[in-house]
């Protein structure tokens, strides 16, 4: 096991709140409302997200051209993410996460008032969480805290879900699937460009895109016990302590959200159940039966679980 069962449970357990935060955002149906025109309650844009709104899909063929949009687009990202990278461009790439995350988070927030029992007026809707998403924001990539980064985590990729689902069908989900898993295992295995990203977002930009729990283990406990009894005040201090990371990258969490989220808008809530067991199921097996020390590609473990949640609910449903 690549780390002690108390950080696998805490992994796992927020990558299953997500999911289902996922869900409850993708239910709210943030870009659209309903309205009764002659009698009828019927389905219209929301005017006050046309900035942001996914366009349009009505046919397959729209949906296979919006893929290939979103593959270039997503290449584009990690090209781009590279090259700021690679030539230390610290001040453009938190400008980039902080924007990013401002908009997931208020797509989030956006959609919990939607769920709730009671009209918000629509430019307190607005406001409102743009003020929550803007302080969240701005202490996740200015200001190093573990509790917000991990709590906005939570947050942050139901919002980005919520753009991307629309635009999305069975085949497409299923492609980018595979493309996904694909570039994950080059990506780690063999070219090693997401460890050098992941270590310069941790080391140098003190932000990530994902999971991060830090913790000790037994044998350090026991040294920092030992010191602590021996050594003064000021002399520990200067000691360095190196404690290890547990990380599950933002990529690993978002896509099980959009195929649940695919599933449900096709077939409904338990297809979509059936994907997050399947994704879950996945990722658990990486944790039990990989190395410590020892990088791995999450996504084709994902995806499998994935595949075989579609084709039980297939089966059962």
């Amino acid at each position: 096991m690549k780390h002690n069962l108390k950080i696998t449970a805490i992994l796992l357990t927020m990558f299953v709140v997500t999911q289902f935060i996922g869900l409850a955002v993708l239910k709210a149906d943030v870009f659209y409302f309903e309205q009764e025109i002659e009698g009828k309650m019927e389905k219209v844009v929301n005017p006050y997200l046309f900035w942001i709104a996914p366009p349009e899909v009505k046919t397959q063929k729209d949906s296979f051209s919006m893929l290939g949009s979103l593959i270039m687009a997503f290449i584009i990202a990690i090209t781009l993410l590279f090259f700021l990278t690679k030539f230390k461009i610290e001040f453009f790439l938190k400008a980039w996460f902080f924007m990013v995350v401002v908009i997931a988070l208020f797509l989030t927030f956006y959609a919990f008032e939607k769920l709730v029992p009671f009209v918000i007026h629509p430019i307190a809707a607005i406001i409102i969480p743009l003020i929550f998403a803007s302080i969240l924001g701005f202490i996740k990539i200015f200001r190093r805290n573990f509790l917000i980064h991990n709590f906005t985590e939570l947050l942050i990729y139901p919002g980005i879900a919520a753009v991307f689902v629309p635009i999305l069908n069975l085949w497409t989900i299923i492609i980018l699937l595979i493309i996904i898993s694909i570039y994950d295992m080059w990506a780690v295995w063999h070219s090693g460009i997401m460890q050098k990203m992941a270590k310069y977002q941790i080391n140098k930009l003190n932000i990530f895109s994902g999971f991060f729990v830090p913790y000790v283990s037994k044998k350090l406990k026991i040294k920092i016990k030992l010191m602590k009894q021996t050594l003064k005040k000021s002399e520990l201090k200067k000691k360095k302590i190196k404690i290890n990371v547990a990380i599950l990258g933002g990529g690993d969490v978002i896509f099980p959200i959009i195929t649940a989220g695919v599933m449900m808008k096709l077939f409904g809530i338990w297809h979509a159940l059936f994907v997050i067991a399947g994704a879950t199921l996945g990722l658990t097996y990486l944790f039990f039966f990989s190395e410590k020390k020892k990088f791995y590609p999450a996504m084709p473990f994902i995806t499998a679980g994935i595949f075989i949640g579609m084709i039980l609910s297939y089966i059962l449903l």
